[in-house]
């Protein structure tokens, strides 16, 4: 779960609804005065993770929109402020890519700079998967190659358990429990009652199938490099969900860039969203630069 720092829209940052064939998502978004959707590569679509929502990416959001591109934060179908329906099946991997496939196209403007933050991830991988010609890059960010292994598994398994039967206001307090036994920080009044919230507002259905498939998910990696979509793999260095060295080991069989992040644990968009800026920004850049080269 990604906690963000502050809920104060930034100055250029908007919420807003993105009408899609498949359904309206919850969207913040910013950009330029002067973007065109005519130039290549000017939008960034940025998909939260499990638990998480378009908020994950506040800090981040203007800071990509300096640099003359129109970037969108959504909430996923069932998530947070994205209503969706009682349906398992409506919340399958590549249903959820069928999504993000369905913004890019909403937005008009070419193929997309797609950013999946870990569960994230996976839908992103799925979305190049089906439909691979819609994206101009891939960033996985604090994500993996399959589904989270060990105790984070038996603890996740734990909860697809406890949802249909507890509820979401029980689960969410166990949870946060436990996250404070472990040792994380008491978030000022206003964060803490925004994350209660926002877990409340998850589809209880698409929370459980979430969960599910943030265990189950396989390894798909060999297809995605087959794809030819380029791709970037981020993290912070302290990330505790993947390993750094598994997210490096991903990266090397898709013939990826890699970023570590500094000082950054598993939400880099939240911990360093300057150097997060920073990495998606230098590497969308030399994407650009390697298409100039090639058509000249």
């Amino acid at each position: 779960m990604s906690t963000p720092r502050f809920l104060d829209l930034p100055t250029g940052v908007r919420s807003a609804r993105l009408g899609t064939s498949r359904g309206d998502f919850a969207v913040l978004e910013a950009g330029p005065a002067e973007w065109s959707s005519a130039v290549p590569g000017s939008v960034a679509l940025l998909l939260p993770g499990w638990t998480g929502s378009k908020e994950d990416f506040l800090s981040l959001l203007p800071l990509l929109a300096r640099t003359g591109r129109r970037a969108v934060a959504v909430d996923q179908r069932g998530q947070y402020e994205t209503a969706g329906p009682d349906e398992p099946s409506a919340y399958d991997l590549n249903e959820l890519g069928l999504d993000a496939y369905a913004m890019a196209e909403a937005m008009d403007a070419g193929p997309v700079h797609l950013v999946g933050h870990s569960f994230g991830g996976l839908i992103a991988r799925a979305a190049v998967l089906a439909k691979p010609e819609a994206f101009a890059s891939l960033t996985l960010l604090g994500s993996g190659p399959a589904g989270l292994g060990g105790q984070q598994a038996q603890l996740l398994n734990l909860m697809v358990e406890a949802i249909p039967t507890q509820g979401l206001a029980a689960v969410y307090a166990a949870k946060r429990e436990l996250e404070r036994r472990n040792g994380a920080a008491e978030e000022p009044a206003h964060i803490e009652e925004f994350l209660a919230r926002r877990f409340r507002a998850n589809n209880p259905v698409s929370l459980t199938a979430f969960t599910r498939q943030l265990v189950t998910a396989p390894d798909l990696v060999a297809e995605l490099a087959a794809t030819g979509v380029p791709a970037m793999v981020a993290f912070g260095v302290d990330d505790d969900a993947w390993s750094p060295a598994v997210q490096r080991e991903m990266a090397d069989r898709l013939g990826a860039q890699v970023h570590e992040i500094e000082g950054a644990g598993h939400s880099p968009a939240v911990d360093r969203p300057e150097a997060t800026a920073d990495a998606l920004t230098a590497y969308w850049n030399s994407l650009s630069r390697d298409a100039a080269t090639s058509a000249g």
